[in-house]
């Protein structure tokens, strides 16, 4: 069984999106595209290397897929494990593209991805696709979180946690945090929300 896990950078507000640069998304009127940059070191940079550097496979959305494959193809060296990865694509408008190992899910995306999880092989990383993880939030097929959490709000955008969040429990596996004041976070699914009273 495959797992799924979300790679995010979020703000402390939980906004998600276009961390990378101003024209990565400006949709909604957004204006604060690129926000991680001043915080990115070394020390950021070492995390994102070990945490791809391991067997993976992608489950991205259109959007996400389109701005990769306009990139990861040019950065073999750099982006050596992207490339090697088997591209799941969620879309209902493109359905084939030249950049190697993509595979497009066509009918129930939902249905699609419940088999890829049972298929062997590895896991499957889930980078941006914001609209995409809403869905897989929605039917509690996220298995975990590798969150960055940058010491920054925005008040608009994305958020990583949206219309498709439903009440589960997770265990905190790992946390540290950069010099920059990024915090590293690993979230494990656990469950159902427990309850209590003070």
């Amino acid at each position: 069984m495959r797992k799924i896990i979300v790679l995010s950078f979020i703000t402390i507000d939980g906004v998600m999106q276009a961390p990378g640069g101003p024209e990565e998304d400006t949709s909604g009127g957004f204006k604060y595209g690129g926000w991680t940059v001043p915080y990115f070191d070394d020390f950021l940079g070492k995390v994102m290397g070990e945490q791809m550097s391991r067997p993976f496979d992608l489950l991205l959305g259109r959007k996400t897929f389109e701005v990769f494959a306009s990139y990861w193809p040019h950065h073999e060296e750099e982006g050596a494990g992207i490339n090697k990865a088997t591209k799941y694509v969620a879309s209902n408008t493109l359905t084939r593209h030249e950049w190697n190992k993509s595979v497009f899910l066509k009918g129930d995306v939902v249905e699609e991805i419940k088999k890829l999880k049972q298929q062997d092989g590895p896991e499957l990383q889930v980078h941006g696709s914001g609209d995409l993880i809403q869905t897989l939030l929605e039917h509690d097929l996220v298995d975990e979180f590798w969150l960055k959490i940058f010491p920054v709000t925005l008040g608009m955008g994305k958020r990583l946690f949206d219309e498709g969040t439903i009440p589960a429990s997770y265990t905190l596996t790992e946390s540290k945090s950069s010099p920059s004041g990024v915090i590293i976070a690993t979230f494990k699914r656990a469950g159902e929300v427990k309850t209590g009273s003070f």
